[in-house]
């Protein structure tokens, strides 16, 4: 009788067992042999890993789980990659309050089989930083990107293979609640083209009016393009910091500013301070009413204008200089007459762009006509 019940409770530990042989359980770090984690696209991360299946003749119940990892369930897809036409995905299901799914997969003989795990990950995202070292002429700098990779997903990589954006693809680590910097992108040198810019809608006509020292705002201008040595791909948005090398082994510390997102073909705009070796004085030497329209009782309901501005622009840099001078006009316009070349930027807004030489001076003078002024 004892021995009847022992052989029965090993044919019962026997059956029990059987689903094992063909129920592989994934465990997330130690069965994982390689991971790639996608940067490229801001608002998701996207993670593929590689893993090995020991594969049974006939239909396998393989488990995927990830407790405590943020995976976007909706998102795991899995890719035969050794023998597609031999080992198929038949069916996945999703076991009840469980963060895990079952794929039940059929091989045509055991084997093992290389596949691959693609799912979107939560809660591990990045930024790029940018450090800009300028020669002491300001017309070239010393690109460096970083990404900065925050990781709360739950999920450990080790060895990992990162893909930014634009740069290089490296290998690297990245723990649970771990913070972490690399530099993934250099570039040297790249021209950069320092812009003062005169905003007469902002910045005070006649400097010499004011209590305190009127300063031009500056700006670096970098062209991602190929001509630049850039253009391969957009630059992402990302702080900024712009240092110039001042000749003796140093650096001094020009500003910071954040850089917007900057598609191939665009030019980045990074403004780094202000100067007072620019001075722009600039002053309306005629604004006559013409072309009056009266009503019958022969009060003045519309007429046209004669506006003549002329700007003065003063350079005391050793340097030549690039302004831009915005000026704006309301209303319905015409300009009749310009010393200089310009484009309009919007309905109201035109945009010279002046060259003044160093320890030199240029003058615009522009003059125009509003329509219909009320």
């Amino acid at each position: 009788m004892q021995l009847k019940r022992l052989i029965m409770i090993v044919l019962f530990a026997l059956l029990a067992c059987f689903p094992c042989l063909a129920r592989i359980k994934l465990v997330a770090v130690p069965e994982r042999d390689k991971a790639s984690v996608r940067l490229d696209n801001p608002s998701a991360t996207y993670v593929e890993e590689e893993r090995v299946l020991l594969l049974q003749e006939g239909i396998n119940k393989v488990d995927f789980s990830w407790r405590g990892v943020m995976i976007d369930p909706d998102s795991i897809r899995i890719r035969i990659l050794q023998n597609p036409d031999e080992v198929i995905l038949l069916s996945v299901s999703y076991p009840p309050d469980e963060n895990a799914l079952v794929w039940e997969i059929s091989s045509s003989r055991a084997r093992e089989e290389k596949i691959r795990i693609g799912y979107i990950l939560r809660n591990i995202d990045h930024l790029v930083t940018y450090k800009m070292i300028a020669d002491k002429l300001e017309t070239k700098v010393d690109m460096q990107s970083f990404l900065v990779v925050r990781n709360f997903s739950g999920e450990d990589f080790s060895d990992a293979g990162f893909y930014p954006e634009y740069g290089d693809t490296f290998q690297n680590s990245s723990q649970h609640e771990e913070t972490k910097q690399f530099l993934f992108f250099r570039k040297d040198p790249v021209p950069v083209e320092k812009v003062f810019t005169f905003d007469a809608g902002k910045l005070p006509w006649d400097p010499e009016e004011q209590d305190t020292n009127v300063g031009i705002p500056v700006t670096y201008v970098i062209r991602n393009d190929k001509a630049s040595g850039l253009g391969e791909s957009s630059l992402w948005w990302g702080k900024v910091r712009v240092f110039q090398d001042d000749g003796k082994g140093s650096t001094i510390f020009l500003g910071e500013d954040y850089a917007p997102f900057t598609p191939s073909g665009k030019k980045m705009e990074l403004k780094i301070g202000e100067s007072r070796d620019i001075v722009v004085t600039q002053h309306k030497m005629k604004d006559t009413r013409i072309n009056l329209r009266h009503n019958q009782s022969n009060t003045v309901i519309l007429y046209d204008t004669d506006e003549t501005i002329q700007a003065r622009i003063e350079n005391f840099r050793d340097q030549p200089a690039i302004l831009t001078l915005i000026e704006h006009i309301p209303g319905q316009w015409d300009m009749s007459e310009s010393t200089h070349e310009y484009e309009k930027e919007n309905a109201n807004t035109v945009r010279f762009l002046i060259s003044v030489p160093a320890q030199g001076e240029e003058t615009v003078v522009f003059n125009y006509n509003r329509r219909n002024v009320r």
